[in-house]
């Protein structure tokens, strides 16, 4: 049995999101305004306190990447993980770094934020695009890189409501998020945390 502890709108939106596509799970909301993330019992758990914490038959395995690395493993059927292809794989990888290390501290800065954000958007536009050029030319995977499922990516659906980024001046990340809000799993999730996000925050 699989037990998701997570809260409405952080970073445990991915395995979230990846449960949805691959396997039967269990949820239990964590309230960061209630401060239950330090409670003992979560402390035992994740000793960080953070979201998101994975029970895997009563053992917790922590960290977005590590989660969602040990779902697209252990559920192939997801497709939530390029088969077979080194370098794809070493790509989901890459994003997954990037959004931990630049994208999820860029939301917290203060100040220059704004300008921070705006060289973020050109950078995964950058992303985007070459790596779409890429596929169609190199055939990375069977289907084109921002084409497939990849959980790696799923925490920019935050970065891109949270930013607002012109569709005119970044169509790739603009339409990559299309992509995402078209699938059936992004969707019920969004209204699932939404749902709930109100009486986690009092």
């Amino acid at each position: 049995m699989l037990t998701l502890y997570l809260s409405p709108g952080f970073s445990s939106m991915a395995p979230h999101i990846a449960l949805h596509e691959s396997v039967a799970f269990e949820r239990r909301w964590i309230s960061f305004a209630k401060r239950e993330q330090y409670a003992p019992d979560y402390l035992a758990l994740n000793p960080e306190g953070k979201v998101p914490t994975l029970l895997v038959d009563g053992r917790p395995l922590t960290e977005v990447a590590a989660i969602l690395y040990y779902l697209a493993k252990c559920f192939p059927a997801a497709d939530l993980f390029p088969a077979d292809d080194p370098e794809a794989q070493a790509h989901v990888i890459s994003w997954m770094s990037f959004i931990a290390s630049t994208i999820h501290p860029a939301r917290r800065i203060g100040g220059v934020r704004a300008e921070r954000l705006r060289r973020i958007d050109g950078a995964v536009e950058r992303g985007v695009r070459n790596r779409r050029e890429a596929a169609g030319t190199a055939g990375l995977g069977r289907r084109p890189f921002f084409d497939r499922r990849h959980p790696s990516l799923w925490p920019l659906l935050a970065f891109v409501e949270s930013t607002h980024p012109a569709p005119t001046t970044f169509p790739g990340l603009s339409a990559h998020y299309d992509r995402m809000m078209a699938r059936p799993a992004v969707r019920r999730v969004l209204e699932i945390e939404s749902a709930v996000g109100y009486y986690l925050l009092q």
